[in-house]
């Protein structure tokens, strides 16, 4: 490293350090923080670009297959008006059969309007379109949009209650989204509760407390709904003691129907709600000394159902100190797995596990897994976690089918140490993030969208790991000056990068991958148009040909796109809406405001 990169990284170090003091003392600060450091981080930052591969000469014929929802959607809403759940639909397949944007008219595409929230903070909500109203989430807003015109219905501030300056919530600052059902919306909070809204006016219901903020628990996931339940989880388990748990809520009252502890609940284990039935030898799988408590496991993006065998699918997180797996040995279940139970019930029915052995690079299952039927007939559970590989699971036989890279792999089995540092991708913050996979039933592919960002991590000696204060960070890395560095140290923005691969669902070949120089992180949208839209966090948004990922059109928007992306009928038309605005001390993005960006079909003028 040459002496100006030593000064300038050492002048961001600095400044870093006293902005962290800001940081953990309000929302405001904390979003001022962000925004210094980020206006030096981001300087220069070159256009997006999109470098594409294909596998075959050929491109993917696209069929006239099923595109109705499938009929585990039970009473779903129409999929050409609504954008009903996070995912679009429970299955989470995220297609929309939607074409009057296609791959002939995308080129006419151009922004209509757009909503600005007028906050800094890593917006990553998943909107929804519902009874002509688009609904989006801040950290501590709910709000009902027009969905042509981006005209404010109404909106709703909650305090957060019970926020200590060191609270975890206060580092996070973010949400992923609400979830509809018969009138009412639901969201969670970081002061760990649950709350729902009138979906005409935004009147607070109820409020349910499922989580305990005085240990750093958040509830940032976007719940989803069915027949009369409300499904949510807590997180963090990055924090020494939290253990995580799912809840099905009444929708009219709030009242917790079950709990679910996700790893062992022990008898000093607080108890909310009637107890969902877990193997009790999943103790038996966690090798802790007595000094070493069972935690992690926490859930922070989303769910699947299935809504005809009333199957609830729960991506469940790290166990932690994350990095020192050596003091929680054992399998660890049923962290970095997908845990399915009973949704009446809570009852444990069997789970898909994606780091076999346990897990030392907090590569948790993060992002809710898609139900699909493949061409060939195939019931699939589909997802790509933090660890940067596709898994397809056969649901009739629990069979692991295949499992894929879809980004770049590095020391997946390197052990961590206490007298050198180890670098391994995908990073603490690479992989698949909040969003997960989608599914195009005309191509038979499975699309997904990863980041490519490296991390490298010494360990800290036992001693001191078992010394951190239960509600602290709980990593187990060697502490560092720079609080920047406080996850692990993450590679030079300039190599960072994003994938997006389409994978044929039978076979697990990729058939063409999209290389970005940006990750990309936000929600993908496939449609009966022939189009794929995305966007990555240089703040670029694309549409992309689903059967052979040539780029269509693109735009840089104002902000980074790592929230939901969305379409739907208004007005008569096929828009699109798109969360922009994420912003955050972990990534390094343009400094912009938390918007939600609303696209259409128009006639250019040049």
């Amino acid at each position: 490293m040459t002496r100006l990169k030593i000064i300038l990284a050492s002048i961001v170090g600095v400044l870093a350090l006293a902005l962290l003091a800001l940081y953990f003392s309000g929302l405001a600060p904390a979003a001022f923080a962000a925004m210094v450091i980020d206006s030096f981080r981001t300087a220069n930052d070159p256009p997006g670009t999109l470098v594409v591969e294909r596998r075959e000469s050929r491109a993917v014929v696209a069929t006239s297959g099923v595109i109705d929802p499938s009929p585990r959607e039970s009473n779903s809403p129409s999929r050409e008006e609504r954008w009903a759940s996070f995912n679009g639909t429970l299955t989470s397949q995220r297609f929309s059969p939607l074409s009057e944007i296609n791959t002939h008219t995308v080129r006419d595409l151009r922004i209509l309007c757009t909503y600005d929230t007028g906050l800094h903070e890593p917006f990553q909500t998943g909107p929804l379109m519902v009874d002509g109203a688009l609904i989006g989430t801040t950290a501590q807003d709910i709000f009902s949009i027009d969905p042509s015109t981006c005209r404010e219905n109404w909106r709703t501030h909650e305090h957060d209650e019970q926020l200590k300056p060191w609270h975890m919530g206060r580092l996070l600052l973010v949400n992923r989204g609400a979830a509809y059902m018969d009138g009412r919306l639901f969201r969670g909070t970081l002061d760990g509760r649950v709350l729902a809204y009138d979906f005409k006016t935004g009147n607070r219901l109820w409020a349910a407390s499922i989580a305990d903020p005085t240990i750093g628990e958040v509830v940032t996931a976007a719940p989803i709904a069915w027949n009369g339940l409300v499904f949510i989880g807590n997180a963090i388990g990055d924090v020494k003691g939290v253990k995580g748990r799912m809840y099905a809520l009444a929708q009219d009252t709030g009242r917790i129907v079950w709990e679910t502890y996700l790893v062992p609940r022990t008898p000093d284990d607080p108890t909310r709600g009637p107890q969902g039935r877990m193997p009790s030898s999943a103790i038996t799988t966690w090798e802790n000394a007595s000094d070493v408590p069972i935690t992690g496991g926490g859930t922070w993006t989303s769910y699947t159902l299935d809504a005809i065998s009333a199957r609830l699918y729960v991506p469940v997180a790290n166990g932690a100190p994350d990095f020192a797996n050596r003091l929680r040995g054992g399998a660890n279940f049923y962290t970095n797995s997908v845990v399915v139970l009973d949704a009446r019930t809570g009852a444990y029915i069997n789970h898909f596990p994606a780091v076999p052995g346990g897990d030392w690079h907090d590569w948790d299952v993060s992002n809710a897994p898609a139900i699909i039927t493949t061409s060939r007939g195939r019931e699939l559970l589909s997802f790509a976690p933090k660890n940067g590989h596709l898994y397809g699971f056969d649901l009739a036989t629990g069979e692991l089918l295949y499992r894929r890279p879809v980004t770049r792999i590095e020391n997946a089995d390197v052990p961590l140490s206490t007298d050198k540092d180890t670098h391994f991708c995908p990073g603490v913050i690479g992989g698949g993030e909040w969003n997960g996979v989608a599914y195009d039933p005309r191509t038979n592919l499975v699309l997904t969208g990863q980041s490519e960002w490296c991390t490298t991590v010494r360990l800290a000696p036992d001693a001191r790991i078992k010394a951190t204060y239960k509600g602290q960070t709980w990593m187990g890395n060697k502490p560092s000056w720079n609080p920047l560095d406080s996850f692990g140290t993450q590679d030079p923005r300039a190599d960072w990068a994003g994938w997006v691969y389409a994978t044929d669902a039978d076979t697990g070949e990729w058939k063409w991958r999209l290389k970005s120089n940006y990750p990309t992180l936000s929600g993908l949208t496939p449609t009966a148009g022939g189009i794929t839209f995305f966007g990555d966090m240089g703040s670029n948004f694309y549409a992309v040909a689903t059967n052979n990922g040539e780029r269509l059109w693109g735009q840089k928007l104002d902000g980074a796109v790592g929230g939901g992306v969305i379409t739907y009928t208004a007005h008569g038309s096929q828009k699109v809406a798109v969360a922009t605005g994420v912003h955050s001390i972990f990534w390094p993005t343009e400094v912009a405001s938390a918007k939600i960006v609303i696209l259409g079909l128009g006639h250019r003028t040049e």
